[in-house]
Order: structure tokens, then sequence, then C-alpha cells
């Protein structure tokens, strides 16, 4: 076993100092009284006590401290017993007391971190069984009125049935979001980069999405007319969602009669922002830091009522940072929101 002591040196050289010096005086009173004593053998004496005190001294003051020392590091677990074993033990209280405070912190630090994901983990599981109850209970709802009898009227089985499919549909979107969810925070985003035009994407969701925003009379539009092409460096399927992720969410928290506008600017280092602004309900400052959570909802009542998983902004997230990319967000409540995000743009 290796050891690296300095200031116990220290310690065991002073102290055989002051039993050499007392030793050495009671030998010389003894020579002054009693008997000469040859000046060598009295030289001689207290160099071997000298060394003698200080080779018992330091190996005591070693095996001491290491015992106790070791046995506060088994009894606490602050220290692993590998790099106990493996690195040289220390008597210096100093860097020993900074030792332990050191690992002391660490560890306080990676139990106030399980806390926080164990707190995590329970709302987590809170948020995927409410969300998959409620669909369940309504599938389960109409097919028990339908078993019960209500099948023998074809219009409230064809209904009925209609509903039950439409409960079916949620609890799908739910299982394929939660899929993408756990391959996107696992880093299994498996990007298949490509050339494309933006300003084609932001167009096909308008498309896609122009009979639910009819429904609350809202106009999907550009900030001015693209008449070329901005072509961008991505994975055009996954930006794809990301843009509907983002107008679905415009749509939904919007308010009748409003206005979805997707602008598309040039960045500095080749880069444009893709900003997607509406005049909605806009969103409170306390609600912001939390809005790419998993299941998080700032109106939990209404945004249910409209549907989605509660996962399609942390989906959004996930994407946007996998490209190396960022995403930001400014709302003022009772004005609007913006979420805006950045790509490569091709030359």
């Amino acid at each position: 076993m290796l050891f690296n002591f300095k200031k116990s040196y220290k310690f065991a050289t002073i102290s055989s100092l002051y039993i050499s010096l007392f030793l050495g005086v009671l030998l010389g009173i003894t020579h002054f009284f009693i008997t000469e004593i040859p000046i060598l053998y009295f030289v001689l004496f207290i160099i071997a006590t000298f060394s003698f005190s200080f080779l018992v001294l330091q190996y005591r003051v070693e095996k001491f401290i290491y015992k106790r020392v070791k046995k506060i590091y088994d009894d606490v677990s602050l220290l692993e017993n590998s790099s106990f074993r493996n690195q040289s033990i220390t008597t210096d209280m100093a860097t020993l007391t900074k030792e332990v405070q050191k690992f002391a912190k660490d560890k306080k630090l990676e139990i106030e971190t399980l806390k926080i994901r164990e707190e995590y983990r329970r709302e987590f599981l809170g948020n995927v069984s409410h969300e998959l109850k409620t669909p369940l209970f309504t599938v389960q709802g109409y097919l028990l009125t339908l078993l019960d009898g209500a099948m023998d009227d074809k219009n409230i089985r064809k209904k009925y049935l209609q509903r039950a499919e439409k409960g079916v549909e949620r609890l799908i979107y739910i299982v394929k979001d939660l899929d993408m969810i756990t391959k996107l925070e696992t880093g299994d985003i498996n990007l298949e980069l490509s050339e494309f035009d933006i300003v084609e994407v932001v167009q096909n969701v308008f498309d896609l999405l122009e009979m639910r925003a009819s429904k609350k009379n809202i106009t999907l539009t550009f900030d001015v007319k693209y008449k070329q092409k901005v072509l961008v460096f991505a994975d055009h399927e996954k930006i794809q969602q990301v843009v509907t992720n983002l107008v679905m969410n415009s749509i939904k928290y919007g308010k009748e009669n409003g206005t979805t506008e997707v602008s598309i600017e040039d960045l500095v280092n080749n880069k444009v922002i893709v900003r997607i602004t509406d005049n909605g309900e806009g969103i409170e400052k306390k609600h912001i830091s939390r809005l790419f959570e998993r299941f998080y909802r700032v109106d939990k009542s209404g945004a249910r009522s409209e549907g989605g998983s509660g996962l399609g902004l942390a989906i959004v997230k996930h994407i946007v940072e996998g490209h190396d990319e960022k995403i930001y967000i400014e709302s003022e409540y009772g004005v609007g929101s913006e979420f805006s995000f950045t790509l490569e743009k091709i030359k």
C-alpha cells in the first residue's frame, strides 16, 4: 500500500526532535554528574533516538488515521471502495476534509437529482394514465351501451360505433406519440437529411389543416408571397411534423376569426428562422418555461376537449434539437404567441 504523507512528516519530525532533545538533555545530565560518555556515543545516541522515534511515530500516525478514516468511508459510503483502494491514503487533514466535503456535496446533488427524477416519473405516469383513461372509458361506454341493447337500433349503432372509432383513433394517436417521444429522448432520431423547400412544406401543412382552421374561421397565411424557393437541409418528414404541430397548436388555442401567420427570414451563418405567429389567447409567463414538457397543458380542460396527445411541443423540441438547431417562444397573454425555430439554409 502506498502512502503519500506530507504534513505527517512534519508532525513526526518535530515530535521526534522533542523526544531526542529530552533524552539528549537527560543523557547530558547523566554524563555531567555520573560518568563521562564519549561525544561520539552521545551524538550516535541522539541520531538513533531521533530515527527510531520518527519511524515509530510516523508508522503509528499512518495506521491510526488510516484505520479510522477507512472506517468512516465504509460507514457513510462516501467513497467507492475501488477509488479508495487505488488511491494513496492521506493524513493531511485539510485535504482529507476537503475531499470528504466534495464527496458529500456530490452525493447530496445525486440524491436531489434522483428525487427530481422520481417526481418527474410519478407525474409522467399519472399523465399517461389520465390521457389513456379518457378515450378508453369513452370506447368502453359506447360498446357497453351497444351490448346492453342499443345495437338493435341501426341509427344509434352507427353513431356509437363512429364515436368509439374516434376514441380508438385517439388512443392510437397517443401511443404513436409516446413511441416517438421515447425514441427521440433516447437519441434514436434517425434523421434522413435532404434538400427541400421549406415554403412548400408550410403550404402543404396549410392545405392539410385548412378544414380544421375553417371551423374557427382562422386564416392560415404567409407574411408575404414567397416567389422563390427557400431551400433548407434537414429531415423533410420530421420538419413537416414540427410545422404541423406548431400550426395545429395555433389553431387549437387561437381565437375565432383569428390569424396564423408564417414567416421565413434569413439569419447569419447560412441559417433561416421559421416563425409561426398567432393572435390567440397567448400564454402566461409562469407557463412558458414548462411548455415543452411531456403532457404539460396550459388549459387542461380546454386542451383535452380539442384532442391531441399532449406531446406535440415535446416532440417539436426534440426534433429541432436533434438537428442541432434552436426553438424559441415569445408570448403575451391576451395578445398572442410566436413559436420559431432555425434551420440550415442551402446557399
